[in-house]
């Protein structure tokens, strides 16, 4: 088949896909409301829960957890429940690459900064002096932040740090117009890394200590960070990969989970992380279910599942790495799954795979 009609063929399966912006209200579940007043956060050291059935899991049915981890290549495994660990596997303490959780931890950031006006989400590209190697059009820089941090910028420029099957799936520079189109971007993402160092005056990694890990007693230190190109792509806005543990990252998720609260601190502003975990975009062409602000949304209203092979509720959201980096946070279980691979020794696990094991874990609920 032609090279030109194929991409042809994919900007028409990909336009299809076009879903409205419009944040729609969370579907009701059977479980019963979490309450928040009563979270439980580790100290320097998790605490771990002795007999899962004290807290509603069976022993036996996350015994066959350990079955299916071990026919794979996953380098860390942990759940955490109710604040406490409930099951872990592999070195929950060593650093592995963060890949795309970067995006995650970096929309978490930009909470505080929309919040006191360092950052407005509706300033566009040209009112930013935002531009690339190659230029961006008049239409282009009419793209706001907002668009950016919600993958619909528009903008189609080389970007550093893509994989191949990112760069193949690009759609056609100018095809669409700002906000108008999702595609998961990763110029979006590199150029609000240069967005937040512009508008705030910090270095990102820097940010991630001083407000995420100091105060959540995480290893991640601003040395784990760097600033990542890619050879051959012309671009000015650079990806911001870093490493961390399992147990730092599960740290994330359970700030994230509480509603960016902290024992008696509101890191991250609570009205932040629910507008930025509210699924705005129809994700079915990246094989999952919705889009939020850098984070992957469970939309039950999408036939498509978060992770293949995973029932989870409405309103369940995720940060995902190539590899198999994942982090899961379940709101209505109370519970944040972190499971790690060690891609410097080229390992990597499927999110179908992933997905058979996280299954595993809700099966062990009584």
């Amino acid at each position: 088949m032609h090279r030109l009609y194929q991409k042809s063929l994919l900007s028409f399966v990909l336009g299809t896909l076009f879903l409205s912006c419009t944040p729609t209200a969370p579907e009701p579940t059977d479980e019963p409301p979490v309450d928040r007043t009563t979270a439980t956060f580790p100290h320097a050291r998790w605490e771990k829960i002795d007999k899962p059935e004290d807290v509603g899991f069976s022993s036996s049915k996350l015994d066959l957890v350990a079955y299916e981890y071990i026919k794979h290549q996953s380098a860390a495994l942990l759940v955490v429940y109710k604040g406490k660990i409930l099951y872990q596997r592999g070195d929950i303490d060593h650093k592995y690459k963060s890949h795309s959780l970067r995006k995650s931890f970096l929309s978490a950031l930009y909470g505080n900064y929309v919040k006191n006006g360092d950052i407005n989400l509706l300033s566009t590209m040209a009112d930013l002096l935002i531009d690339d190697d190659e230029g961006l059009s008049d239409t282009e820089k009419q793209a706001t932040v907002r668009d950016l941090i919600m993958a619909r910028s528009g903008i189609y420029h080389p970007a550093h740090y893509e994989s191949e099957g990112m760069t193949n799936q690009k759609p056609d520079r100018y095809s669409h117009d700002p906000g108008e189109f999702w595609y998961y971007n990763n110029w979006d993402f590199n150029a609000l890394g240069t967005i937040f160092i512009q508008q705030t005056g910090k270095d990102i990694f820097e940010a991630i200590e001083e407000e995420f890990a100091i105060p959540l007693q995480m290893d991640f230190k601003t040395s784990d960070g760097w600033y990542a190109t890619t050879s051959g792509i012309s671009s000015r806005h650079k990806a911001y990969p870093f490493r961390i543990s399992a147990s730092d990252l599960a740290r994330f998720g359970l700030l994230m989970l509480n509603k960016g609260k902290w024992k008696n601190q509101q890191i991250i502003p609570a009205d932040w992380v629910t507008e930025s975990t509210r699924s705005y975009s129809d994700a079915s062409v990246s094989n999952s279910s919705g889009y939020g602000y850098m984070w992957w949304i469970n939309d039950t209203k999408n036939p498509k599942p978060l992770l293949p092979n995973v029932s989870l509720p409405n309103g369940a959201f995720m940060a995902s790495g190539v590899g198999g980096q994942v982090m899961l946070v379940i709101p209505d279980y109370d519970m944040v799954i972190t499971h790690r691979v060690d891609t410097d020794a080229d390992h990597s696990v499927s999110n179908a795979n992933i997905g058979k094991l996280f299954q595993l874990i809700l099966d062990a609920r009584l």
